[in-house]
């Protein structure tokens, strides 16, 4: 059986330390109790009440993970979500991991050294054999991600039928040649988008020309620089799925800038109804994707496990968007629901 010298030995640090934090001593460095609690978690060690204690200590903190804070559909998610966690009684700390699967391990340690009850991901950059061990220590949501075979919870918006929607209307608008852009084509969310928009697109005949397909693309600039790749395609497409509003509004810009008129020249559809679609002069067809009901169900769904102490279980949570339509595609704006 292991003794608290085995803890300290492992620890590299001394037995008074390890007492310290086994008793939840304040002036203890968090970096020292990470180590005494995975050296006991190591060794099985469990000695007494206090160190069950430790274990068990609930901190009223949800920890929510996102790749890029600047996003601003990530921003809006990460409102809702505070929101919704203090009518619980939790607050959220912010870890913005930049597709880092290293900073997203640090983080998502915070669940083994107690700091956080639960955490919350919105994306997900380790392989998830490396995330599901973590489900030892407390509850994991999926929040605007979605994996197969996973035994946790995801909130998720319906992907497929919003990019199905997105082309149909394009199509039913009377363009043939649609060109798509993607800021990445790895995420099973993104792929399950570009699902639908080419299932809309097959039923009509049509497809996506290699040079009307744009990848790693999310901002002004890009939206620019697609313009120009347009411009100077003498087969270019007469409408555009930009998979962002940052980039439709870089595309309008620059297309207005060039002598080009909005929608009859070239329609334009965004994503994530942010602020400046209907700054845009025309203003931008756009999906508005249902970040307050999905905040507020993920925070329902974490508080409910961390109470229960149920932190394997599969649940799949769906949701479906509004596409707004707008001048940047049709004179009279109108709300399409995409289900």
């Amino acid at each position: 059986m292991s003794t608290i010298e085995d803890v300290a030995k492992l620890a590299g640090l001394s037995r008074t330390t390890v007492s310290r934090v086994l008793n939840n001593h304040p002036y203890v460095s968090e970096e020292k109790r990470k180590l005494v609690i995975e050296a006991m978690e190591h060794l099985g060690y469990v000695p007494n009440s206090s160190a069950r204690s430790l274990r068990n200590r609930k901190t009223g903190i949800i920890a929510v993970l996102i790749p890029k804070i600047s996003t601003p559909f990530f921003s809006q998610l990460i409102e809702r979500l505070e929101i919704a966690a203090s009518e619980k009684n939790y607050q959220l700390i912010i870890c913005q991991t930049q597709y880092s699967d290293k900073k997203e391990r640090t983080y998502l340690d915070l669940l083994k050294t107690k700091q956080v009850d639960g955490v919350i991901m919105t994306s997900c950059e380790n392989d998830w054999k490396i995330i599901d061990a973590h489900l030892d220590y407390g509850p994991i949501v999926l929040c605007n991600e979605i994996i197969e075979n996973v035994e946790v919870p995801m909130v998720f918006m319906n992907q497929m039928k919003s990019g199905y929607t997105i082309a149909k209307h394009l199509i039913e608008s009377g363009h043939r040649k649609i060109a798509y852009c993607t800021n990445g084509t790895d995420k099973v969310t993104l792929q399950a988008r570009e699902t639908g928009f080419k299932r809309a697109l097959a039923e009509a005949g049509l497809s996506i020309h290699r040079e009307d397909y744009f990848q790693h693309v999310s901002s002004i600039s890009d939206g620019k620089n697609i313009f120009h790749q347009l411009y100077h395609n003498c087969n270019s497409p007469t409408a555009i799925f930009t998979g962002s509003d940052s980039v439709a509004a870089g595309i309008i810009s620059e297309a207005k800038r060039h002598g080009w008129v909005i929608p009859q020249d070239l329609a334009v559809v965004g994503f994530d109804n942010m602020e400046i679609t209907e700054l845009m002069d025309p203003m931008i067809t756009t999906v508005i994707q249902p970040v307050e009901t999905m905040a507020a169900k993920a925070i329902d769904v974490i508080v409910d496990k961390i109470h229960k102490k149920q932190y394997r279980s599969r649940e799949t949570h769906e949701f479906t968007a509004t596409l707004a339509i707008r001048e940047s595609t049709l004179v009279n704006s109108k709300l399409v629901a995409t289900s």
